[in-house]
Formats: C-alpha cells, structure tokens, sequence
C-alpha cells in the first residue's frame, strides 16, 4: 500500500500560513538573542496549528486546513516557522532597533 500523496501547492499553502507569518515574525523581533529564534518558531507553530485546526472545526475555508481530512504539514509549518522567526530577528537586528 503506498502512502497518501500530497501535491506541492498543499505544502506551500502551509509554510504560507498568515497566522504562522504574523505570529512568527512578530515574536522573532522581539527576540533578545538567536537562540530564542527557536522557542519562537515553537510557539508560532502551535498558535498556527490551534488556530487552523478551530477555523477548519468551524466550518470556514482557511489556507492551510487542519482536520481529519486534511494534510496537517507539520514538517513544512516547522521549517517555515523558523525562517520566518529568522526573518523577523534578522530584520530587528538590521533595522537597529
């Protein structure tokens, strides 16, 4: 039995997640140090998954869908999740502030 496919387009969807990016970005600058870059993608990524999985359990379209039925993409939401946590710090760091 081979295993489920998920199309490309499916796995962008969750590394684009809009509650991901804000929360991601958002807490990697404000970010004191690198290292805690990765305790932000960690939260991102929950706040992401929590919040996709409620929006889906409503009934209500949403970009990247949470459920039973649906592809969670951890993997992807991880990795996207810390370059967004990155790029928050990155951009806190290069503006100055």
């Amino acid at each position: 039995m081979a295993a489920p496919s998920v199309p490309l387009h499916v796995w962008l969807l969750g590394a684009f997640d809009p509650v991901l990016i804000a929360v991601a970005i958002w807490l990697g600058w404000r970010a004191t140090q690198f290292g805690k870059v990765f305790i932000a993608a960690i939260a991102a990524l929950a706040v992401s998954v929590v919040t996709s999985w409620l929006i889906h359990n409503t009934g209500l379209p949403w970009i990247a869908p949470i459920g039973a039925d649906a592809p969670t993409l951890l993997p992807i939401r991880t990795v996207a999740a810390v370059i967004w946590a990155s790029a928050g710090y990155a951009a806190r760091r290069l503006s100055g502030r």
